[in-house]
């Protein structure tokens, strides 16, 4: 069986850097070279849609076409469950349009200030899509979920966005104290990434 994808570059929609990182870290053991947009002068698309599948096909046809190339894009986003999912899709702009992750985090303790800690079950959510072209009929389309829940307080320094509230149960620490290569190894987008290297070297 051929492979899905023949070498070329692939052009990945988004400019956030901490996605860039890991998703070329995750990406480097399938030996597939892939492009951040703001490479192409690409700037982020609008996102708009109502779910995490939605905006990540509008974000990778919007690399795609503008950059000619195949795409991948992440859409991804926090669901607690003690705010009925939120922040979800919004979760990069919690507190805000252009809001920091500092900012976006601070909104999310202040949200669940008053809700004990067995009730702060959490879980991240990573929607990947793959497009050969702006116009392709059937994305590979594929899923990472990731329990844990939310603490009352920062803690670890590695990672990115919500990281360093997000409690792992299974290691007793934060997504933001593991290494990077165990985080990848466990993570929603780690296990999205990997489902969609299977379908990319099949």
């Amino acid at each position: 069986m051929t492979s899905r994808h023949t070498g070329e570059q692939i052009v990945l929609a988004s400019n956030n850097a901490g996605k860039v990182r890991e998703i070329n870290q995750l990406l480097a053991s399938g030996q597939i070279e892939v492009v951040p947009q703001r490479d192409f002068d690409i700037p982020d698309a609008v996102e708009d849609g109502l779910s995490f599948v939605e905006n990540a096909i509008k974000k990778a046809r919007h690399a795609s076409s503008l950059s000619g190339l195949p795409a991948i894009a992440d859409d991804s986003g926090i669901e607690v469950d003690a705010l009925n999912g939120a922040p979800g899709i919004y979760s990069a702009r919690y507190a805000g349009e252009g809001a920091s992750d500092q900012a976006n985090l601070e909104k999310l303790l202040e949200s669940l200030k008053d809700v004990p800690e067995e009730a702060r079950t959490a879980r991240f959510q990573c929607l990947l899509v793959y497009m050969r072209h702006a116009e392709d009929p059937t994305p590979i389309i594929c899923q990472g979920t990731w329990e844990g829940r939310v603490l009352f307080e920062a803690r670890g320094d590695n990672g990115f966005g919500y990281d360093p509230v997000f409690y792992v149960p299974t290691h007793n620490c934060t997504s933001a104290e593991l290494p990077a290569e165990v985080k990848n190894s466990l993570s929603h987008r780690g296990q999205a990434l990997q489902k969609l290297l299977t379908a990319l070297t099949a």
